[in-house]
């Protein structure tokens, strides 16, 4: 699995837009999660959940080894009672004894202080949902919180907070400040509205808790099912991050994405987007479908912005009136017998107006040239001319004469 460069973080004083198509990602701290780092240097870590409940020890460590078999770097468990806290022991015990150690993350929702100190023990990480982890009840004639009430709760999600990262902290272990926002707290409605700044603060106050404590293994996340809510609420944490001097990596997903076309879609529309800005060091694709189906999106969108190199790129034209061939299917040929290269680029081009231009960045190209024939290419330079019914074969010849084929 390649990984592509990450270049230092390149700031403009004249404040025009540049021209430079490399993204450069934001400087954030390195956060170690088992045998994963999140951040500083390291490729944009793809991330997924099983759906099986975590007292199903057997179902549990199949399912979090299907993921990581398939390209799942961190794989994230529900725990919504002390028994499942107690049952992560023997997955993690079985999932080393039956392959190998998976970086695992305990998801702890409601009341969760007695829940998260049990899994900390057993886990790589710890997510907490600020607006969940103290309850707030809601009273139905309240117009505002007042500055006392404010800071007394507070105050009580400090003494409740405190263990847990006192207890991660000396472990050496990490947490993520998840913050839902469809599940903000009562008193920071009232306070910021339902707004990304409502999220922002929900995250810096857990943040600076933790701060104090000397603990700073953290990585944070603003999720919204709506993805303009989304996409501002990661922008104004970090800009408000930059200002507190914070430099935490950042998780990003959108929930509740859906299924099928339109799931995927949105969930490119809100990762890509803030990723091609450099905001975002770990990423995971929330789909309504078997969670192995997440993990090939979060690869394509990475790749498609130069992030990560875990396929072949393929370069092809949408067809025209000037195209040669069936381009559909052989394209469909042309994937089906170099699929198993990654790193490489291939274009495959049904004219020769756009066809030599359009792929100039290509490690190789196939383009229709006349009738019945095709030329491939090295580069920006025309090789040979063949027969269209011997391309493929053609192609993977030049590919083996520059000794950069594999067999699959």
């Amino acid at each position: 699995m390649q990984t592509l460069p990450n270049p230092a973080t390149v700031k403009s004083s004249s404040g025009e837009l540049s021209t430079d198509t490399t993204i450069h990602r934001r400087q954030t701290r390195p956060i170690q999660v088992g045998n994963v780092t999140i951040g500083g240097s390291h490729p944009v870590v793809v991330q997924s959940m099983i759906n099986e409940d975590t007292l199903d020890i057997d179902g549990s460590v199949a399912a979090i080894r299907r993921l990581h078999e398939i390209g799942c770097e961190i794989v994230r468990v529900t725990v919504p009672s002390m028994a499942h806290a107690q049952a992560l022991a023997e997955i993690k015990q079985k999932l080393y004894a039956s392959y190998q150690p998976v970086p695992i993350v305990a998801d702890v929702h409601h009341n969760g202080m007695k829940i998260a100190l049990e899994v900390a023990k057993h886990i790589d990480k710890v997510r907490i949902n600020p607006g969940l982890y103290v309850f707030e009840k809601p009273k139905s004639n309240r117009t505002e919180y007042s500055q006392t009430e404010f800071e007394e709760i507070g105050d009580k999600i400090r003494q409740t907070l405190e263990p847990l990262v006192v207890c991660l902290r000396d472990q050496g272990k990490a947490m993520r400040i998840g913050v839902n926002h469809g599940s903000l707290a009562e008193r920071m409605l009232f306070t910021y509205g339902d707004t990304p700044e409502g999220m922002v603060e929900s995250a810096l106050e857990f943040i600076r808790i933790c701060e104090s404590l000397d603990f700073r293994n953290l990585v944070i996340s603003l999720k919204a099912s709506r993805v303009p809510v989304m996409i501002a609420a990661n922008r104004l944490m970090v800009k408000r991050m930059n200002e507190l001097g914070m430099d935490y990596p950042l998780h990003l997903g959108v929930t509740e994405a859906g299924d099928g076309e339109y799931g995927r879609i949105k969930s490119t529309a809100g990762i890509g987007t803030l990723l091609a800005e450099g905001i975002g060091d770990t990423i995971r694709v929330s789909l309504t479908e078997a969670p192995e189906k997440e993990i090939p999106v979060c690869y394509s969108i990475l790749q498609s912005l130069g992030l990560r190199k875990t396929m072949v790129e393929y370069v092809a034209c949408p067809s025209c009136g000037r195209t040669l061939f069936n381009l559909e299917e052989v394209l469909h040929k042309v994937r089906e017998a170099t699929k198993h290269l990654t790193g490489l680029d291939i274009a495959v081009m049904g004219c020769i107006v756009n066809g030599p231009g359009e792929m100039a960045d290509a490690d190789y190209g196939y383009v229709g040239k006349q009738p019945g024939y095709i030329s491939l290419y090295r580069g920006r330079e025309e090789i040979k001319r063949v027969p269209e019914d011997r391309g493929v074969e053609e192609l993977i010849n030049l590919i083996k004469a520059d000794d950069r084929w594999v067999d699959p």
